[in-house]
């Protein structure tokens, strides 16, 4: 986590900093570039072969007959505990002001004098430090490979979509949402057609409904 904190930290420092001077599509092709290479580096340095992390697998609970591994547990679990964080940050401190500033009116924010600088990377750093446990939960539950991002940035984007931008419970109820739908979408169709639920709930949502489910519940309260 470490780690993925200081390559978050130097992406915005020596990448998306000099961009953000220029036209905004470039930030865009520079993060889509910036993705494949960081793949590649992975593949590169780790190979592409699958690998998993080998511990004993833990205790479960059952509910009518529906089955949830502790992994899963530990997964929601700790899905909780970083929301909660990050509500508290954002609702209880004077960098969560800032942030939420920033986000509303950039340059009314920086004519107050919050530093445009520190605002962005505490929240590369901060992002960088969820993606990481995101990733080990993930490989924890199924398997570490290059491209395992890919997808469920996908599910990620959904779920906030779901959820309403700028709700930060209802990016977790609408994360749980997918993931319950595309477990019970399994007795309908092929386990190979997981992922179009989230792909179809994009799609859906865009059309019908823009601001998410929760979209009337604006900002992080």
């Amino acid at each position: 986590m470490i780690l993925t904190a200081v390559i978050g930290f130097s992406q915005d420092f020596f990448i998306y900093r000099p961009l953000r001077r220029g036209n905004p599509i470039t930030l865009l092709i520079a993060s889509i570039g910036l993705s494949y290479m960081l793949r590649n580096a992975v593949r590169f340095i780790w190979g592409s072969d699958l690998r998993t992390f080998d511990f004993p697998p833990a205790r479960g609970l059952e509910f009518g007959g529906y089955y949830v591994t502790g992994i899963q547990l530990l997964m929601f679990s700790a899905a909780v505990f970083f929301l909660a964080i990050l509500y508290l940050g954002l609702t209880r401190t004077l960098w969560g002001k800032s942030l939420r500033a920033t986000a509303d009116n950039l340059e009314l924010a920086a004519v107050m004098g919050i530093s445009m600088p520190r605002v962005s990377a505490s929240v590369w750093i901060l992002a960088s430090v969820f993606a990481a446990a995101g990733g080990i939960l993930l490989a924890l539950d199924t398997n570490l490979e290059p491209f395992m991002g890919a997808t469920n940035l996908i599910k990620a984007f959904a779920a906030v979509l779901l959820g309403g931008a700028g709700n930060v419970w209802g990016a977790l109820l609408g994360g749980l949402f997918i993931g319950i739908a595309e477990n019970l979408g399994v007795a309908f169709f092929s386990p190979g057609y997981k992922d179009l639920v989230a792909f179809a709930l994009i799609f859906l949502l865009l059309l019908f409904r823009p601001r998410g489910l929760f979209g009337l519940l604006t900002g992080v309260r």
